[in-house]
């Protein structure tokens, strides 16, 4: 597994810069709900983006649903300007379900420039052990029946999936005895 990738609790100096990663290496349409209008990222889509996670993530919202991270690439090219050597390259999120529930949904987002190069894999593994830290009991995901590497991934941590001709559904339990999810 990768070792240069980090997953950070988004607060607003992380917002500024996952919004610029959004803009630089992803569709709107990847990363957010749908705003109208024209393609692209417009002013209105880059507003409704800050105000999407200003209003669900810890840290951001009077009322959070979700535990929102930035996920960080170290050493990378295009490394943050203030010396830390790390760029945002995509979030990654735990919302609990049912709401206040003891499994998590966990989701992913990362920009075109890393994907298939092994961020997202490393990504989602840390994003699982901060589900366990949190004492989660498991966490459910989704994903479509052609992205074969999250199909991967899902089928090595140990989880059940259900797949349909639109959807695939996967349950990891985070309980030790519950088997091959414990050595996410």
């Amino acid at each position: 597994m990768r070792g240069d990738v980090q997953l950070r609790p988004l607060d607003a100096a992380l917002l500024s810069a996952l919004l610029e990663a959004a803009v630089a290496d992803a569709d709107p349409e990847e990363v957010m709900p749908p705003v109208p209008g024209p393609p692209g990222w417009t002013d209105a889509r880059r507003e409704a983006f800050l105000r999407f996670h200003r209003g669900r993530a810890h840290g951001l919202a009077a009322d959070p649903v979700e535990t929102t991270y930035a996920v960080l690439l170290s050493g990378a090219p295009g490394a943050d300007p203030e010396g830390r050597g790390v760029r945002v390259v995509g979030a990654a999120r735990l919302c609990p379900v049912p709401p206040g529930g003891q499994e998590a949904e966990a989701g992913l987002w990362l920009g075109r420039s890393v994907r298939r190069t092994g961020v997202g894999e490393a990504a989602f593994r840390l994003l699982v052990e901060e589900a366990r830290a949190a004492g989660r009991s498991g966490v459910v995901a989704s994903t479509t029946p052609d992205n074969h590497g999250a199909r991967r991934l899902l089928a090595a941590l140990g989880a059940r999936t259900a797949v349909t001709a639109d959807a695939v559904e996967a349950r990891l339990s985070l309980r030790p005895a519950d088997g091959p999810g414990e050595r996410a």
